[in-house]
């Protein structure tokens, strides 16, 4: 019995992305979302006069709308799913794959969040603000995405390529123009051998002395 033929993996499998990297680019996506996170916090934080913790980052609770740190806030975790999208654009490069990141991120963090408060976010702005910044990172994502897969491919050495092929055209129209010359004898460069012997009328005297 001959042995059973495998179909070829479809495009996007995951032979295309391998589960250790997609792993991977999860752990870095996380890891550069609480980093530029807590930079832009702790920069807020000391410009308004304010002491930094991780509160401010892993507390859902800090995230409210009756306090002008809540507001702060929350337009600062706007402005983190701005950068994000950045970091989605270099590290997947994939439109498709921009969502799954995306949520896999947002879900993590309601992870984080739960485990350092010890319970789930309860507040409805938070969620409203999740729901927002997944919003962002999706749309924004796959729209960087997708013009970058669709700008047209540019090689370095296509100029030089195609000086190339005109100087090598122009050289073989001159060398048939030459050629052309040379079969028709050309203009003061005298007869080619292929034409054969040449003829003159010379003046023959008979006896009588007169010209024939």
């Amino acid at each position: 019995m001959p042995p059973r033929r495998r179909k070829p993996p479809r495009a996007g499998a995951l032979s295309d992305l391998p589960p250790l990297k997609i792993i991977r680019g999860i752990i870095v996506l996380q890891l550069s979302y609480y980093v530029i996170a807590s930079l832009i916090i702790l920069f807020t934080t000391l410009v308004a006069g304010q002491k930094f913790n991780l509160a401010l980052i892993f507390d859902w609770r800090t995230v409210r709308g009756d306090n002008t740190i809540g507001w702060m806030l929350g337009f600062v975790w706007l402005l983190v799913s701005l950068f994000a999208v950045i970091i989605l654009l270099f590290l997947i490069s994939r439109s498709k794959l921009v969502p799954d990141f995306a949520l896999t991120l947002h879900f993590l963090h309601l992870l984080t969040t739960s485990l350092y408060t010890r319970r789930l976010p309860t507040n409805l702005l938070w969620w409203l603000l999740q729901a927002g910044s997944a919003g962002v990172m999706i749309s924004l994502g796959v729209w960087a995405c997708r013009y970058r897969e669709m700008r047209p491919i540019s090689f370095a050495v296509g100029g030089t390529a195609k000086a190339e092929a005109e100087g090598q055209t122009e050289e073989e129209g001159q060398g048939e123009m030459k050629t052309d010359e040379h079969l028709r004898g050309g203009k003061g460069r005298g007869r080619t051998r292929d034409e054969g012997p040449s003829y003159e009328m010379v003046a023959v005297k008979e006896e009588n002395g007169e010209a024939v």
